[in-house]
């Protein structure tokens, strides 16, 4: 195996010959883009489409949300285009802040990876609220592969990979968006697009507002107040001294709060005595306003840390930048890319404080050419993170620096193979790619992806592979570990997964059906564990990341159909239903058993609309929050269900083109209005009586109206 120096070496002369032709341009009308790692196959049947049910012609499952379907659901953001879709669900870990990761296959979010143009460039950290901030205007569709290594540029990814792919516009264009809703919501949005001779530029601005929403009474909110400012800006070029060159640069600014109502954020920082909350109030809630009494008799709690100790503030700024370039070399093609990120992060959580600067490096360089019978793709890429971050320990009131630091450098190489056999039926995809970590040494990762084509609608896909993750403190799934004076890292291993896939797939003109199992298994999971006595004395506790000893297995099948019922009406219904063996307290935030889809999508002249029906199945909530060894209490001391009600949620839309310019719309996301606050409370209390923020099974937030106006220019 090569060195880290030697490899990045290698890399660089590659990268600094293929930038030697940039020096002289010429205009070509050649606009196609090549997107690694997927390969160019023979299309043999329809489902390239992305209407549900139907799959992206690539080998590996690959599942697409166009633009027209983002548009149609109303998503003004990432997570709101994934969230409740077959085998991929958006779940907030935390009541207060409003964490909010994307998970696939029903793992945990951090084992999803985000790309941008096929360029991985968000970690843990700043995909805890990252995921929010990204915009999905100007996009040309959302691509999710399911499975790990299903990227071969991101072995991170043992969940899977979502990659946001921009759209080149092919004329000029100006749009705006105006919306309004409740709980103050304000969304001011646009999209200008210039095209060129010789390629196009792009920019987007957003600001979003939404105030911090409390059903239950008590005043504690259980959906997060944002305020949300977004600006990019992308360029396209179809030909610059051969290559093709795609990239754009995104900024963020986001303040939100969640906790003690009101955007008064010195004010409630300030607030750390008394108490401004009314305990009784809610589902269960305590005999007196202002505290509980302790489930084991201990007696009575009562609160006096004010709204700050209750409350979590966070402002976010974060400046990323991807960028490829791709040319026709000879009889193959060579592609490189490059992406950087700064995220800088200002948290407070209930008195304790958490700042952190992260800063990420990609680059890749890869070539591929055809060779005897078989098309390869051989490259090198190098991986850079570097966390930085200290806080003040309410609990412990001490100042801690390096709260979670680590620093990541990964330089790797990787090779694919791709063949046809049975004339053309039968296709082959075989990939291994080695990473040389710096903390965790020589990792390899292979892959095999078969497709099959029964007839010209009818397809199989089978894929098994393993992939790695270097873990992170991942300090956004666990608060609490500032209550402690330091993490100590007892991790010898990366976490693996072995993922074993199949579909079976039919598409035609009107009927596009795909049924799919899925098993992945997590080896050597990191875990967190807090609250230990320091080993090296003294009375400060200390969080220990280590790697589980026991297995984590999710297995799963979902399908998802649509039906063009008419030439203006097409139906859509889905559903899934896992698995889980894992030792309780591995998996730390629950899980339904099963989930059923619903959609109804209408366009007809000028008019558009579009229903969405959710249900979602029980959570085995004893066995995920681990009563056996922890018990959880409402605020009346009854225990919390063992088991969530199922529920479903409706959501509806429409929209009146007016004329050519002018379009208004209004819909209602959760239209009647399920919460969970009317079953159970956000809030609980261990035994002492020690309380905390994240029973979650249900929507945090009751019926949201809102209107809109559109701009095209």
């Amino acid at each position: 195996m090569m060195t880290p120096t030697k490899l990045f070496t290698a890399w660089l002369a590659l990268f600094s010959l293929g930038l030697l032709p940039l020096s002289s341009t010429r205009a070509e009308e050649d606009t196609s883009q090549i997107q690694l790692p997927s390969i160019t196959i023979k299309s043999r049947t329809n489902q390239g489409s992305t209407r549900p049910g139907a799959l992206r012609d690539d080998i590996v499952k690959t599942e697409s949300i166009s633009e027209r379907r983002i548009e149609q659901s109303g998503a003004v953001n990432l997570t709101e285009a994934l969230e409740k879709q077959p085998g991929i669900a958006v779940q907030v870990e935390c009541s207060i802040c409003n964490v909010r990761n994307v998970l696939l296959n029903n793992l945990p979010g951090r084992y999803t990876t985000l790309m941008i143009d096929g360029i991985p460039i968000y970690s843990s950290v700043s995909s805890a609220y990252g995921l929010d901030s990204v915009s999905v205007w100007g996009i040309e569709r959302i691509d999710i592969a399911r499975g790990a290594g299903a990227s071969l540029i991101a072995p991170e990814a043992l969940a899977g990979s979502v990659n946001i792919v921009s759209k080149r516009p092919q004329h000029d264009t100006a749009k705006l968006r105006i919306q309004g809703g409740h709980f103050g919501s304000r969304l001011y949005e646009g999209y200008l697009a210039k095209t060129l001779d010789t390629g196009a530029l792009t920019a987007t601005f957003s600001e979003n507002r939404h105030d911090a929403v409390d059903a239950s009474g008590e005043g504690v909110s259980e959906y997060t107040g944002y305020d949300r400012k977004m600006l990019g800006v992308g360029w396209f070029a179809d030909d610059l001294g051969g290559f093709t060159v795609r990239g754009r640069l995104d900024i963020v600014d986001e303040k939100r709060n969640g906790g003690a109502l009101g955007k008064r954020y010195s004010a409630i920082k300030a607030d750390q005595s008394g108490n401004p909350f009314d305990f009784s109030r809610g589902r269960h809630g305590s005999p007196v306003g202002n505290g509980w009494f302790a489930p084991d008799g201990s007696g009575f709690l009562p609160w006096n840390l004010g709204r700050a100790g209750l409350s979590e503030i966070i402002f976010t700024d974060r400046v990323q930048l991807t960028t490829s370039a791709e040319k026709q070399l000879g009889d193959g093609k060579l592609r490189f890319a490059v992406g950087a990120a700064q995220h800088k992060q200002d948290s407070f959580y209930e008195i304790t404080t958490y700042k952190a600067k992260q800063q990420q490096y990609y680059l890749e360089a890869s070539y591929q050419f055809p060779l005897a019978d078989w098309l390869l793709t051989a490259g090198l890429n190098y991986r850079y993170e570097d966390l930085r971050s200290h806080g003040y320990s309410a609990a412990q009131d001490e100042f801690v620096r390096g709260v979670d630091n680590y620093r990541y450098r990964t330089p790797a190489m990787f090779l694919q193979a791709y063949r046809t056999f049975l004339e053309d039926k039968l296709e082959l995809n075989a990939s291994v790619r080695a990473d040389d970590h710096n903390v965790f040494g020589t990792i390899t990762s292979p892959r095999l992806n078969l497709l099959y084509h029964h007839t010209e609608e009818i397809a199989s896909r089978f894929s098994v592979g393993r992939g790695f993750r270097a873990p992170t403190s991942f300090f956004e799934q666990d608060h609490g570990i500032l209550d402690d004076i330091r993490i100590i890292r007892l991790l010898s291993k990366p976490e693996k997964s072995d993922n074993l896939s199949y579909a079976l797939s039919y598409a035609d003109e009107r009927l596009a059906v795909v049924g799919s199992y899925n098993y992945n298994r997590i080896h050597d999971m990191a875990i967190l564990t807090p609250g230990v006595a320091d080993p090296a004395g003294g009375t400060g506790t200390v969080t220990l990341f280590e790697s589980s000893p026991d297995k984590v297995v999710v297995q799963g099948v979902d399908f998802n159909l649509s039906y063009q019922l008419t030439p203006s009406t097409v139906v859509s219904i889905g559903g899934e239903r896992f698995h889980y063996q894992f030792t309780p307290g591995t998996l730390v935030f629950s899980r339904p058993k099963a989930r059923a889809f619903f959609t109804l999508d209408y366009e007809q002249g000028p008019w558009t609309a579009y229903l969405r029906v959710n249900w979602t199945g029980p959570h085995d909530l004893a066995k995920f929050y681990d009563y056996a060894n922890n018990p959880r209490y409402n605020f009346d001391g009854s225990r919390k269900r063992d088991q969530s009600p199922s529920y479903a949620t409706t959501d509806v839309r429409a929209e009146y083109q007016v004329n050519k310019t002018v379009a208004l719309y209004a819909g209602a996301d959760n239209l009647f209005d399920y919460q969970q606050v009317n079953k159970e409370n956000f809030l609980w209390i261990d035994g002492a009586g020690n309380i905390d923020f994240t029973h979650l099974w249900g929507p945090g937030r009751g019926r949201y109206l809102y209107a809109g106006l559109k701009l095209n220019f």
